[in-house]
C-alpha cells in the first residue's frame, strides 16, 4: 500500500478530545448554518414522526464546519445510535460488513472523508445503501462463491471535504445533499462564548468578537484559538480575554487582522516576489514555500480566494491588487490590466 501524505494545518488541526467535549447535542445549541440547520430539523423530525429511517445524508464543505458535530446531532435528535468510521480506516469489504452487520434498524452510519473509501468498498455500498444487503465473495478462482448478508435499514451519513472526488454513482444515492459555508463573525463569537464557558475560560464579549474575527470562519480554528489565547492570558493578563488580550495572543501567533497567518503571507508573497503576481502553477507555488500542494489547496487557498487575495485562472494563481496592497506593494500595469 503506498504511503499517504495527510493535509496538516497549524491552525485547522484537530483535537478529537477537545471538539467532543465543546460538541453541542441539538440543533437548538448549534450557532450558525441557519439554512442547514432548519432543513436538517425538519427531515429528522418527519422521519421520527413516521418512525422511519432518515434518507442517506452527504454533508460537505471546508474542514473544521461541523459536520462530524451535525451527524452526532442528527443521531441524538432521531433517537437512535451513531457508529462512526473514516474512509481510509474502510480498507476492504470485509470491514464494511462487519460495520453494517452490526448496526440495528434506524440507526446511523457515519463515515468520514468518504471520498478516499477504496473503489472496491465503495462499490459494496452501493446495494447496502439501496437495497440493503451486501453480496461477498468468500475465496477466489474456480471455487468462488458468493454470501448475500442481509443489512438493518439504517442511515449513511457521510462527510467530505473534497465533493468533486465522490463518484457520480456514489453520490446520486445520497437522498439529502447538503453543503457547509463559513460562519459569520456573531455565529462564531457564540461559539466562543459557548466554549469557554465549557471550558471555564474567563472571556469578554469583545474578545471573542476579536478572535471570532480572526478565525476564518471556521469555528475548528476558532476554539483552537482561544484555547491558546486562555494561555496568554493566564501567563500574560490575570487570565482574562479581552479585546486587547486576544489581539495580543494572536499577534504573537502571527495572526494578523484579516485572519491571514504565516502560510498565508509566504503564499502571496512567493506569487508576487517570485512570479511577478502570477498567473502561476500550484506545484511551483508548494515547491516554493516548501507546502504540500493539497494542503496549499484544501487548506490556505479557499480563504485567500474567499477574502479576495487570490483568484484561480486557467492559466494559475494570481494575486489580486488587494494581495498586492497587503504587501505594501502597487500592483504592475501588466497585473492591473488583469483584474
Amino acid at each position: 500500500m503506498t504511503e499517504e501524505r495527510f493535509i496538516t494545518s497549524t491552525l485547522n488541526r484537530r483535537d478529537p478530545a477537545g471538539e467532543n467535549s465543546l460538541r453541542p447535542p441539538a440543533f437548538k445549541d448549534f450557532p450558525g448554518q441557519h439554512k442547514v440547520k432548519a432543513q436538517l430539523e425538519l427531515f429528522v423530525t418527519a422521519a421520527r414522526e413516521r418512525n422511519e429511517p432518515l434518507e442517506h445524508i452527504l454533508l460537505s464543505g471546508p474542514p473544521g464546519l461541523g459536520k462530524t458535530t451535525l451527524a452526532y446531532i442528527i443521531a441524538n435528535e432521531r433517537g437512535c445510535q451513531l457508529k462512526s468510521s473514516s474512509g481510509p480506516a474502510i480498507e476492504k469489504p470485509g470491514d464494511l460488513a462487519g460495520l453494517l452487520t452490526s448496526l440495528q434498524d434506524g440507526d446511523i452510519l457515519f463515515i468520514d472523508e468518504i471520498h478516499r473509501l477504496p473503489t472496491t468498498v465503495e462499490e459494496y455500498l452501493y446495494s447496502a445503501m439501496e437495497d440493503f444487503f451486501i453480496d461477498i465473495m468468500l475465496e477466489q478462482g474456480a471455487g468462488a462463491r458468493s454470501v448475500r448478508l442481509n443489512v438493518p435499514h439504517f442511515t449513511l451519513i457521510g462527510a467530505t471535504t473534497r465533493l468533486g472526488l465522490i463518484s457520480s454513482p456514489l453520490r446520486s444515492r445520497f437522498g439529502i445533499n447538503i453543503r457547509l459555508d463559513y460562519y459569520d463573525t456573531e455565529s462564531l463569537a457564540q461559539i466562543l462564548m459557548r466554549s469557554a464557558g465549557i471550558l471555564k475560560i474567563d472571556i469578554r464579549q469583545d474578545g471573542a468578537e476579536e478572535l471570532a474575527s480572526r478565525s476564518r470562519g471556521t469555528p475548528r480554528i476558532a476554539n483552537n484559538l482561544l484555547r491558546r489565547a486562555r494561555d496568554y492570558a493566564q501567563i500574560k493578563a490575570d487570565s482574562v480575554v479581552d479585546r486587547k488580550t486576544a489581539s495580543e495572543a494572536l499577534g504573537m501567533l502571527q495572526i494578523d487582522s484579516d485572519g491571514l497567518d504565516e502560510m498565508d503571507i509566504r503564499i502571496l508573497e512567493v506569487i508576487i516576489g517570485n512570479f511577478r503576481g502570477g498567473p502561476v502553477g500550484l506545484k511551483n507555488i508548494a515547491v516554493s514555500v516548501g507546502e504540500e500542494e493539497g494542503s496549499i489547496e484544501d487548506v490556505y487557498e479557499p480563504f485567500l480566494i474567499q477574502r479576495g487575495f487570490l483568484v484561480r485562472t486557467p492559466k494559475g494563481r494570481v494575486a489580486t491588487p488587494k494581495a498586492w496592497e497587503k504587501l505594501g506593494l502597487r500592483p504592475t500595469q501588466q497585473q492591473g490590466e488583469l483584474f
